[in-house]
């Protein structure tokens, strides 16, 4: 947290609060961390790619979809999560269009220890290419749990491109809660970053609907 000053932090999410409170949307915001970096190059520097589970759920209307054996299925179902079966997979037929289709509808995916093993066999690679290869999930573990963790993870993975932007928290958390995920997600990107706190050139958080404010 060294190069980052709390009270730009705590002015930047009082911004968007007043933001949100002055134009109330009919959906939650989302605010979103953006980072823009410098000194790393895509092509020649290792491309970074992180999972970090934030302390509170900064999408919790996130859509997971189960792709479960018998017995995961029915959990699913009981506890309102979408899910889908083998032979659900398999009425695909590997098409390209549906796959791709599937893909866009969910944000994450979990399979079953059975399942997941013919996930490239029945729909190809194509949740693969859209970087949203299912989540193992086992009998032994909590389904919901499993749900939920997924729903506070958030990634940080280096493209072709310097910027990227992840959702860390949202309008309808507390300020405290806010400025908890937000300084974690960034403490975390900048554990990734080969020269740490050098490599970042900018970053600013913003709102769905409202403007950007810059944190560094």
């Amino acid at each position: 947290m060294s190069k980052l000053s709390a009270d730009t932090l705590r002015e930047g999410i009082g911004g968007i609060f007043e933001g949100a409170k002055a134009k109330p949307r009919k959906f939650t915001e989302t605010v979103e961390l953006q980072v823009g970096l410098k000194n790393y190059d895509p092509q020649k520097d290792k491309r970074f790619s992180g999972t970090v589970k934030l302390p509170y759920m900064p999408r919790p209307g996130m859509k997971v979809c189960v792709l479960g054996d018998h017995k995961h299925c029915e959990e699913a179902k009981a506890l309102g999560i979408d899910a889908m079966t083998v032979e659900d997979l398999k009425k695909l037929n590997k098409n390209k269009k549906l796959v791709k289709k599937l893909a866009k509808k969910y944000s994450a995916f979990l399979a079953s220890e059975t399942v997941i093993k013919q996930i490239p066999r029945l729909l190809g690679p194509g949740l693969n290419k859209a970087g949203k290869f299912p989540t193992l999930v086992s009998h032994n573990e909590s389904l919901e749990g499993k749900v939920n963790e997924i729903k506070a993870s958030i990634k940080f993975q280096l493209k072709k491109v310097l910027c990227m932007g992840v959702a860390v928290g949202n309008v309808a958390m507390s300020d405290k809660e806010l400025y908890i995920n937000i300084q974690m997600s960034i403490n975390f990107l900048v554990s990734l970053l080969k020269k740490n706190w050098q490599n970042v050139r900018c970053l600013y958080i913003k709102s769905s609907m409202g403007k950007p404010y810059r944190l560094y």
